[in-house]
């Protein structure tokens, strides 16, 4: 039995499309809908309440173009406001706990380093989910903001040397306390895991959130009997289609996106 309905993924911006990414490379013929809340962008910095609200309003975008299950791909959504998702029809999946279990299983020496958004970190999500599963671990966290701003102007390439000094200054706590392991917190972030790389060095392990979410998700849509054999269309909706659209998606989705399969949406405020 095959389900055609789409799966739907949104976040605050246009970070989601690497774990879009992710999951077209681990379904490709699965139907996605993505939703990128660019008039609102970042939810990092807004108060709790503020972002429980935009993603209600996110949701529910999504089941009015009949998805069959929902990706919050939002570091700062899945860290700060999962419990919207308690009332919604369909399967929900967030980006924190699955990268959680993957941060636990690929450290040696029990010390893990999340680097995200402000507002992810001071929900303490990452750290308090380590520690629930692994209560010796020694846990280092750091807001890297300004590495969003990098990648959005297009600062990816392994060897800028603006890049690498951004990433040198974040990282540094992740190497004082000999960290292991890194998970990439932010949607954005794989884009430069190559610069991060660098600096650390090729002993640390990154957690890309969007490689174990796709697995997450095939496992849902197996476990369900929801997988569509014959899909693969992909349609890409903003609430503001800003000048540098096309030029930032293309870069965080890895490849170019046909102009003729975005649209500008308007969000039902609740």
């Amino acid at each position: 039995m095959s389900d055609n309905r789409p799966i739907g993924i949104f976040d605050s911006g246009l970070g989601g499309l690497t774990v879009t990414k992710e999951i077209i490379r681990c379904l490709p013929n699965e139907d996605i809908v993505y939703f990128g809340d660019t008039s609102r962008v970042p939810y990092g910095t807004k108060g709790a309440q503020t972002i429980k609200r935009y993603a209600k309003e996110d949701e529910r975008f999504l089941l009015s173009k009949d998805v069959k299950l929902i990706v919050a791909a939002c570091g700062t959504v899945s860290s700060v406001a999962p419990d919207t998702a308690l009332d919604l029809p369909v399967p929900f999946i967030e980006v924190i706990s699955h990268s959680v279990d993957a941060a636990i299983k690929a450290t040696k020496n029990k010390k893990i380093g999340v680097l995200a958004t402000a507002a992810t970190i001071k929900s303490g999500a990452h750290k308090n989910k380590i520690l629930k599963k692994m209560p010796d671990a020694l846990v280092t966290e750091v807001s890297g903001s300004l590495l969003v701003s990098l990648v959005e102007e297009g600062f990816t390439d392994k060897n800028d040397p603006l890049t690498l000094e951004a990433v040198k200054k974040y990282v540094k706590p992740f190497i004082e306390n000999k960290v292991d392991t890194v998970i990439l917190g932010c949607t954005h972030f794989p884009i430069i895991a190559e610069a991060i790389s660098k600096v650390l060095g090729e002993n640390v392990t990154l957690i890309n959130m969007g490689v174990a979410t796709a697995l997450a998700v095939k496992e849902t849509l197996c476990r369900l009997d929801l997988l569509n054999n014959s899909g693969g269309n992909h349609r890409f909706y903003v609430s503001d289609k800003g000048a540098e659209f096309k030029k930032t998606a293309s870069i965080l989705l890895g490849e170019e996106i046909d102009e003729n399969n975005i649209e500008t949406a308007v969000i039902d405020t609740i």
